[in-house]
């Protein structure tokens, strides 16, 4: 993006990286624009060299001329319209990378207090509309060009119908953007409901399952059937209005057409300008509102365009939680060190996690160990004292370098659309294999019930899946993802007792000679660990083996037992 991070700086750069397929496109453009004005004068030299007076010699040449102006204009749009497509795709393509970068930032920022519906929006919609302006820059250059050749012919062609075309043709286009007020009014209403249905159903097709399971089908049918209905009625007002406003258009221009007829008619009468004139008047009539209604459209899309890039640019600009350092570390033996960390309810957290541990950290308080896991993946920094990898404080290591050493894996992790494999092998090195860590997890009781095993695919964000066994893929990806340290937060809370004992059991093995912290209070997770640390009232309290706390400290027991 460079130092410009607003609006117009995001359509310049969509502008500019296109340079070349805009010049090209506009040239053919205009060349095809050019074309089209040409051919009614063309006709009315026709009629007045070959047809008036009948020369079968001047016929046929003049026929050529007009076959060559025609392969002119017909092959200028088509490479013309080509060059500008591309640059137009082009561009939103750039620029959906662009902002898909910044929200996987490591930094992270871009997606607070933005719904994930509104970043895909941004990446999509109104990426396609800013690289929609290139296309729309291509026409109006193209545009221009016709407008102007067509104003010369025509007061070329007769003084007095040039004027009358040159003035009636924007007060007619004029009227045809009053009368489209309407129009824009309902169809912006159209696209709000249309918007708000598809959003309905969306979130009733997300929610089946605990739809059925509640009973509440009809009530479901019956809110989409309401919304539906809304969303029918808005089409068809604006429907209506499109109606109205395409005939009230073509009885305009065709008023327009007869007017500019019969001044003409009265010219050729009166001997003031030759049938052919009048054939060229007419013509150059019925052309130039088509590259003046491009100019008006060209308007339009770059009011889009800049409301789109406006959005854009509020991503890309975003700032980022956190700010990252420059250090790329070596191979990590694992060890994880808190020193007087303090933030957002911890106090004075000393902790040292060793090479190879395999450490349980129970919270009393859930927001205590929501900050304590931002500060250990760096979306935050402590207020006070430092988090160290290996003995070098994480805010001076590079943020990919941190991730590829320190995974914390939180408790609402995402699934995507695609196979479980996919799933699970999202972070995982590559050539790794994935099986001890789909063994660890039980996902091989998830593979057992989908069409394809592991290849099967689970749907948006797993919706084919329970609650359970979305937890249990997320966990394989974090144990797949092999990690010098992993962290992980609260993953069997939606699973049985009996699979939950597998899989602490499997998270032991799997993360042998690994450092591991399960953040967590589940017994059977706990009871795998070396050590358990308790942090009651944003302190530690106690730190001993589970079955020492769960024995010596009441606390700790109601919060592991109750």
């Amino acid at each position: 993006m460079g130092a410009d991070m607003s609006g117009r700086g995001v359509i310049r750069r969509a502008v500019a990286g296109q340079r070349r397929d805009i010049v090209v496109g506009s040239l053919l453009g205009a060349a095809h624009q050019t074309g089209e004005a040409l051919v009614p004068v063309l006709i009315g030299l026709i009629v007045d060299r070959a047809v008036v007076r009948p020369d079968g010699g001047a016929l046929a040449l003049w026929l050529v001329v007009l076959a060559v102006v025609y392969a002119m204009l017909s092959y200028g749009f088509r490479f013309g319209a080509r060059a500008g497509e591309r640059a137009a795709e082009q561009a939103a393509h750039q620029l959906r990378l662009d902002v898909v970068r910044r929200v996987l930032a490591p930094h992270g920022g871009a997606e607070a207090g933005r719904p994930p519906g509104a970043l895909v929006n941004v990446a999509t919609e109104d990426a396609r509309r800013v690289g929609a302006f290139n296309m729309a820059l291509t026409l109006g250059i193209a545009a221009v060009v016709g407008v102007v050749a067509g104003a010369v012919l025509l007061l070329r062609a007769s003084v007095p119908l040039g004027l009358l075309v040159l003035i009636g043709a924007p007060v007619l286009m004029a009227l045809g953007h009053y009368l489209a007020r309407p129009l824009e009014h309902r169809s912006q209403a159209e696209q709000e409901r249309a918007a708000h249905a598809s959003g309905v159903a969306a979130d009733l097709v997300a929610g089946v399952r605990v739809l059925k399971g509640l009973r509440a089908e009809s009530a479901a049918v019956a809110r989409y059937r309401s919304t539906s209905q809304a969303s029918r009625e808005a089409n068809v007002r604006a429907a209506r209005a499109a109606a109205l406003q395409t005939g009230l258009m073509l009885t305009l221009t065709g008023a327009f057409i007869a007017l500019v007829a019969l001044v003409g008619g009265r010219l050729v009468l009166s001997g003031s300008i030759g049938l052919g004139a009048l054939v060229s008047a007419v013509g150059l009539a019925l052309f130039l509102p088509g590259p003046i209604a491009v100019l008006a459209w060209v308007g339009a899309e770059l009011a889009k365009a800049r409301a789109s890039a406006a959005r854009i640019a509020d991503v890309l600009a975003a700032p980022g939680e956190t700010t990252g350092g420059t250090t790329e570390p070596g191979p990590s033996p694992g060890e994880l060190r808190l020193h007087g960390l303090g933030h957002a309810g911890l106090h004075g957290i000393d902790l040292i996690v060793r090479p190879g541990e395999h450490l349980g950290i129970v919270v009393t308080d859930t927001a205590h160990a929501a900050t304590l896991l931002h500060c250990l993946a760096r979306r935050c920094d402590p207020d006070r004292g430092r988090v160290e990898l290996d003995g070098t404080p994480v805010t001076e290591l590079a943020p990919a370098a941190l991730r590829s050493a320190l995974l914390v894996a939180e408790h609402d992790a995402q699934l995507f659309d695609g196979t479980l494999l996919d799933n699970v092998t999202a972070a995982a090195p590559a050539g790794a294999d994935p099986q001890p860590a789909m063994d660890a997890a039980a996902v091989d009781e998830v593979a057992a019930t989908l069409p394809g095993g592991t290849s099967g695919r689970i749907g948006e964000r797993g919706s084919s899946l329970s609650g359970g066994q979305r937890q249990r893929v997320a966990l394989a990806r974090a144990l797949a993802a092999d990690r010098p340290v992993l962290v992980v937060h609260d993953p069997t809370t939606a699973v049985d007792a009996a699979t939950e004992a597998r899989i602490a059991t499997g998270i032991r093995r799997a993360r042998t000679g690994r450092t591991t912290v399960l953040v967590t209070s589940s017994p059977a997770l706990l009871a795998a660990t070396d050590r358990v640390v308790l942090i009651d009232g944003g302190t530690i309290t106690a730190e001993a083996p589970h079955e020492d706390l769960v024995r010596d400290h009441p606390v700790y027991r109601t919060a592991v037992l109750t």
